[in-house]
């Protein structure tokens, strides 16, 4: 199922430890990224910009195939 505005996901830890977006900054990256789950509030290209709401955080750019959408979520 393909990732759209409005889902919501989880980011993948084996996907986004290694990348390079990991390797470009600093690598310890929050727990909530893998424990809680944002919304896609907007798509470019490979990326999507995701909004974790639970905590007062900035929105965050990850790539697409670092992310998981949350079938528990949707019911």
């Amino acid at each position: 199922m393909a990732i759209k505005k409005g889902n919501m996901v989880r980011a993948l830890r084996e996907k986004l430890e290694n990348s390079l977006e990991a390797k470009a900054s600093d690598g310890r990256f929050p727990s909530y990224l893998f424990e809680t789950s944002g919304e896609v509030v907007d798509i470019k290209g490979d990326y999507a910009l995701v909004k974790f709401g639970k905590v007062p955080t900035p929105n965050i750019w990850l790539k697409l195939d670092q992310l998981t959408i949350q079938q528990d979520a949707a019911s």
